[in-house]
């Protein structure tokens, strides 16, 4: 059983920023998400793409936005259960809560804080015969890169037109055997330095790129042996130990819907004049999963949400207990693993 004051459920921007929030009240936490990595739409979608509207960055690239969070919080020491969702909520009787992932992993918290974003990512698939055994019992079929090492010396085909299929190619054409990079379209929609590195790589025969085009089948009894491609109405057979479709995410509220949350068009409706709290006493959602009136869909707002929600949190978990407010220019910033961020202490000196 893992346990700990706030059980943030997403990763993304505005579930890492409650880490350092709580943190600041000496709050530990524990995040939940279903992607393999933290960071949610911005790491797994578009982590070149530029972000405009972060205080203080007149342009930052959202991967490097999920950096610079992940080094902000590190001090806190959170602890992750990446690679599962959250299915299952136990409100037990002195107000905390179990939260069980599909993987069966157990969190035990006082409070709980939503913030998946637009829900729980599933990715987009392929409409194709016989789909839903090879994704099954590593036959063949990821959706998703957990372990680059997995794919050392194996033959690897992808297909997708985005930043994830660029990126992944890319990556893996320094690990696999052969990389194949299968898209229906001759374009590319991302970041042009991995369009230019692919097209590097490509002349430098490290990847195979195969254009307009699309996986049609798979051959194979036990696993995948190979795949069907289908290219200008005429059909191709390539050899390879691994399929990886990356057509984006599709967001979905999840095993969530049905705890017991009022919700209104695939959002959690919150009490935004007070603390983003739910219809239930101790859960509260905070950034794109919520909404309440005038909300906006925006990080800096989600940043604001998880501040006044760890406020709450502490209220409801030390009552009585008076919080003075302190800037951290003044209090400075003191980590769970014994380390301190201040400034620069004033020097005290006589003016003969």
């Amino acid at each position: 059983m893992i346990t700990t004051d706030i059980l943030i459920i997403g990763a993304g921007p505005t579930g890492l920023f409650a880490v350092f929030e709580a943190g600041l009240l000496k709050l530990k936490c524990h995040i939940i998400d279903a992607l393999p990595q933290p960071g949610g739409q911005l790491a797994e979608l578009y982590p070149k793409k530029p972000i405009f509207d972060i205080p203080g960055y007149p342009e930052v690239l959202a991967g490097d936005l999920v950096t610079n969070l992940m080094e902000q919080i590190k001090q806190f020491q959170p602890g992750f259960t990446l690679g599962e969702t959250a299915e299952t909520i136990e409100k037990l009787e002195d107000g905390s809560f179990v939260v069980t992932t599909n993987e069966g992993t157990k969190h035990h918290a006082k409070a709980i804080a939503i913030a998946g974003g637009l829900g729980t990512f599933e990715p987009r698939k392929p409409i194709l015969k016989d789909l839903e055994f090879y994704e099954k019992e590593d036959r063949g079929v990821d959706y998703f890169v957990k372990d680059p090492e997995k794919y050392r010396g194996k033959k690897v085909v992808i297909s997708g037109g985005g930043d994830s299929a660029l990126d992944w190619s890319i990556f893996l054409s320094n690990v696999a055997s052969s990389v194949t990079l299968v898209h229906r379209r001759n374009e590319f929609r991302g970041a042009l330095d991995s369009v230019d590195k692919v097209q590097e790589l490509k002349q430098e025969g490290k990847i195979k790129l195969i254009t307009p085009a699309e996986v049609v089948g798979f051959k194979g009894s036990e696993r995948i042996e190979a795949v069907d491609i289908e290219i200008n109405g005429a059909r191709m057979n390539v050899e390879t130990d691994y399929f990886i479709p990356l057509f984006g995410l599709t967001p979905k509220l999840g095993a969530i819907a049905n705890w017991g949350l009022e919700i209104e068009k695939n959002a959690i409706k919150v009490n935004n004049a007070l603390d983003y709290q739910t219809n239930i006493d101790g859960i509260y959602a905070i950034g794109d999963v919520n909404t309440y009136p005038g909300k906006l869909k925006l990080i800096l707002c989600g940043f604001h949400e998880a501040t006044l929600m760890c406020q709450s949190v502490y209220n409801r978990l030390n009552p009585g207990k008076k919080y003075v407010l302190k800037y951290t220019t003044v209090s400075g910033v003191d980590g769970f693993d014994g380390t301190r961020k201040e400034a620069e202490k004033a020097v005290v000196k006589s003016i003969d």
